[in-house]
């Protein structure tokens, strides 16, 4: 979706013209996959994470047209709504001393960000919902002033028909509408992508499916939305409804949602590119002028645009990508289930437990994903976006050897079956020990003290209350000390809960 689109109307026309060049795209993946044109393994994997911008109050800045002139890189881009921005590190081989490259670059490329956006009295938060958000700043007049996002939004919004329900009930119970997809902007996120040869596909984004629950279980950031205190990991369902297009009455029938766990196992990448075209229709339908069939027979790649495209407004939590690179065709798995933040390190560490354990578990002889029902795991995913590190899932009984499935704390699973084949992952990946061993270290360090992102959040809001300060002060006061302590950077397990002394208390009176 980061591509230039134009904004205009779309006819009927338009949209039979694009139906038959998804088809026409769809065919040419067939193609390229039977006649194995993909690029070789690579091992190279790639991250992205959309940031926040707030000020010294704690307060979001709409401002990132003004922060990305200043910083002037374009490793960072704009986002969905004016307080958004995303910072794209380049591809990295998985290997060697990669975890500490890719934690050294994210200090460097944030700090810079950081330092320019205070010019402006604003500030980089890595957070997966900036507290201090309300309803009010996600209108669409905060969306970001891009071509494609006031088409898309134009055209969700038509397809609705009507307002955009959003009806969370967790600790407490948020209930509201928005005209617009804006709300969506609230959701900040870290993409991890690896490139994955056709015969591998399959089996690494099963692994992904089933340890989604995980990776939220122990990275969870995202308590609060508009002034509630709601899910552990609030994300999951605020994107489900912020981009729902479908009226009550498909719900109803069982329309699937555009934000999509999935419902099934695939054997291959072109499962899910199929199922996209199946079960959701095109909301940006512009088509191009290549024939792919004829761009392959003459021994070119095909961009496949119209799948592309498509494929970008299918917002599956693992989601396949066709991309190409010095000429040749490759695919990935893009991993959109984590928060951003707390810290560079915390991200670092979320990567090596991701990369390390999918390696794992696609090679295992008996694969997870045989013996874990796929409503289990969709189950497993909504009940760690509940509870976070206090989760207790449904996993395979007494390891590869067992039957059935049994409940387990997300911690013990972590602790005891998931870290050591996170570790052997790595491994195989020849990534060097000491940093393996560091930054697993920090996820294992989450599980010991029962503490993420989100317990955090949620125990220093209340400590706040417990001092006097009313909501929204206390959750200003948890902002602006969650900002502090992620820019200096020790991993949230060690943050101190509350504020250090109460002469830095806010002023109880705001």
């Amino acid at each position: 979706m980061g591509e230039k689109v134009a904004s205009g109307g779309t006819g009927v026309s338009d949209r039979q013209n694009y139906r038959r060049k998804l088809q026409q795209c769809l065919a040419v993946l067939g193609r390229l996959l039977g006649e194995k044109r993909f690029d070789r393994p690579r091992n190279l994997m790639g991250l992205e994470i959309e940031l926040n911008l707030a000020g010294s109050d704690g307060m979001p800045r709409m401002m990132n047209a003004e922060v990305l002139e200043r910083i002037a890189s374009r490793d960072f881009q704009t986002e969905l709504g004016m307080f958004n921005l995303e910072v794209n590190i380049a591809p990295h081989r998985l290997g060697g001393r990669v975890l500490d490259q890719l934690a050294e670059e994210l200090r460097t490329g944030l700090g810079y960000a950081h330092r320019k956006a205070n010019e402006v009295d604003a500030g980089i938060v890595m957070i997966g919902i900036l507290p201090t958000l309300s309803l009010d700043d996600v209108v669409s007049t905060n969306l970001s002033d891009a071509d494609r996002y006031t088409l898309l939004n134009h055209e969700m919004v038509s397809a609705r028909g009507e307002d955009f329900a959003l009806d969370i009930e967790g600790v407490e119970r948020l209930t509201c509408s928005s005209p617009s997809i804006a709300p969506e902007a609230a959701c900040t996120s870290v993409q991890l992508h690896l490139q994955v040869t056709p015969d591998r596909f399959a089996d690494v984004w099963n692994a992904a499916q089933c340890v989604a629950a995980v990776q939220i279980a122990v990275g969870a950031n995202a308590p609060f939305l508009f002034g509630k205190e709601l899910w552990r990991e609030s994300r999951p369902p605020l994107f489900l409804q912020a981009t729902d297009t479908r009226p009550p009455e498909l719900q109803a029938q069982g329309v699937r949602p555009r934000t999509w766990f999935g419902e099934r196992w695939i054997d291959s990448a072109y499962d899910l590119f199929e199922e996209n075209l199946r079960y959701f229709p095109p909301l940006l339908p512009m088509a191009d002028d290549e024939d792919p069939h004829q761009v392959l027979d003459e021994g070119g790649t095909p961009r496949l645009a119209e799948l592309v495209l498509h494929n970008g407004t299918v917002y599956r939590w693992n989601r396949p990508v066709y991309d190409i690179a010095d000429g040749q065709p490759h695919l990935r798995v893009e991993n959109r289930v984590l928060p951003a933040g707390p810290t560079v390190t915390d991200v670092v560490a979320n990567a090596a437990f991701y990369y390390g354990l999918v390696r794992a578990l696609a090679e295992e002889a008996r694969p997870v994903w045989t013996r874990l029902p796929f409503a289990t795991a969709e189950r497993n995913f909504e009940t760690a976006c509940r509870d976070g590190i206090g989760a207790r899932l449904m996993w395979p009984r007494n390891g590869r050897s067992g039957n059935g499935v049994a409940e387990v704390s997300a911690v013990q699973l972590v602790r005891d079956e998931l870290l050591p084949l996170a570790a052997a992952g790595l491994d195989a990946w020849n990534v060097e020990p000491a940093d393996r061993d560091f930054y697993l270290g920090v996820i294992e360090g989450r599980c010991e003290r029962r503490v993420n992102g989100a317990s955090w959040q949620v125990d220093t809001f209340h400590r706040a209350q417990e001092a006097g300060l009313r909501r929204e002060a206390a959750l200003a006061a948890t902002t602006r000390r969650y900002a502090e302590l992620m820019h200096q950077g020790e991993p949230v397990h060690t943050w101190p809960v509350g504020f250090p002394a109460p002469s830095r208390m806010p002023d109880l009176t705001v």
